[in-house]
């Protein structure tokens, strides 16, 4: 039921359009599933629109076949798709189809959002002007990271895809980005849209720290006997995570008990564990493989340290997950991650500077009482990116987004 005349109704009815979805490896893909099943708790209607996975891409992630609970409001929608290479394996190209006219129309959104711009976010737009509603569009990708992949025309291609993906935004009615950073890029290039930043979500309660008895099972269980430093995330080149390990090998050569974990999977799996073999590091590096969230919280709780020197992060869910589970973290002073690690929880590093890295991760490491007064900040820093507060910032941005679409319309 609405309040004044005009107003948005209380439960909304929401069409979301991702080409990155469960059960793909990546901090959108969190980020989705976080909100939609918050917001459908609290008695919107979702619909989620996004590929079709094969059983092989359940199968990298270690997950049954098998649909997100994501609550009685909340439905997903496959698409047809073709395999789509990339760095977590498991990206899918959806195929033209009907499918989701007919799902717009017996849902009848208020409004359209759209949290990528490949295929399923084309679809997007169409969807929105069917239902002759606004759309709102997040941009999660910090698109000119990723021309490392086409070395031969990178400045062209960086220019091309950046003109592209200001286009498609330009096409949306209000437009959000999970930092700062993200948003002026998207001004850079020409976007000319109502913009605000709307953090990524992460969960709070799951991503705490663990008391010291807790650590200390844990850390058995981890078989951690020394410093303990850990990345997680897609074992991908844009991650930078050659860095790392170069970074680590100075860390190990003066402290020799120290180990590195990794957590994940990705195309540069094989490249990094040959960097690790060539560094003769094989004893003390360790992939450990795509985590269930739930170990990965217990993983970071038993740690000393958090690392990640990408440069292709707008914001990195998964270094705020680190910080939720009060660990002092060391990350490349590039992008999102300047505006998500404050200085009283780690450090900056520069970016490609495995020298910087290691001088930093051993000042936090050498200095206990330092780093738990990290930790403490970390936590409270975290605090401010829950679930349920992230949910509050979407239901107002949607209900200004409907208020501002109904204020043209009568114009």
């Amino acid at each position: 039921m609405s309040g004044r005349p005009g107003d948005p109704p209380r439960a909304l009815r929401l069409a979301v359009f991702t080409d990155n979805f469960h059960p793909e490896l990546g901090g959108i893909q969190d980020s989705i599933l976080a909100s939609a099943r918050e917001l459908a708790a609290r008695g919107h209607r979702i619909v989620v629109f996004a590929p079709a996975a094969s059983a092989r891409d359940y199968a990298r992630a270690g997950l049954p076949v098998a649909e997100p609970d994501l609550g009685a409001n909340a439905t997903v929608l496959r698409l047809r798709s073709l395999p789509l290479p990339s760095s977590s394996q498991q990206s899918r190209l959806a195929l033209p189809g009907g499918a989701w006219r007919r799902e717009i129309d017996r849902l009848r959104p208020h409004l359209v959002h759209t949290h990528t711009f490949l295929s399923v976010g084309l679809q997007a737009l169409r969807a929105a002007r069917r239902a002759g509603v606004p759309v709102v569009g997040t941009n999660h990708w910090s698109v000119g990271a990723f021309d490392l992949y086409a070395p031969l025309a990178r400045n062209a291609l960086r220019r091309a895809a950046l003109a592209a993906v200001g286009r498609y935004y330009q096409a949306c009615d209000r437009v959000t980005g999970p930092s700062r950073y993200t948003i002026d890029d998207l001004l850079r290039h020409g976007l000319r849209r109502p913009c605000r930043v709307v953090s990524n979500p992460i969960d709070t309660t799951l991503f705490h720290p663990l008391d010291e008895a807790g650590r200390m099972r844990a850390r058995q269980r981890w078989r951690l006997d020394g410093p303990a430093i850990v990345y997680a995330g897609r074992l991908a080149r844009e991650k930078n995570i050659d860095v790392l390990i170069d970074a680590f090998a100075q860390v190990h050569a003066r402290q020799p008990r120290a180990t590195l974990l990794l957590a994940g999977h990705g195309s540069a799996r094989r490249a990094l564990a040959e960097r690790v073999r060539e560094r003769a590091l094989a004893h003390a590096v360790h992939f450990v493989g795509t985590l269930p969230h739930a170990d990965l919280a217990e993983l970071l709780g038993a740690a000393d340290a958090f690392a990640i020197a990408s440069k292709s992060e707008t914001q990195s869910m998964v270094l705020l997950q680190a910080l939720a589970c009060g660990l002092p973290a060391v990350g490349a002073r590039w992008g999102g991650l300047t505006e998500h690690l404050p200085e009283q929880a780690g450090r900056l590093a520069a970016a490609d500077d495995p020298r910087d890295f290691a001088e930093s991760l051993l000042a936090v490491l050498a200095d206990e009482p330092a780093r738990r007064r990290m930790g403490a900040h970390a936590r409270r820093h975290a605090e401010g990116f829950g679930i349920a507060a992230i949910a509050d910032a979407w239901e107002q941005f949607y209900r200004e987004t409907l208020q501002e679409s109904a204020r043209r319309s009568t114009i």
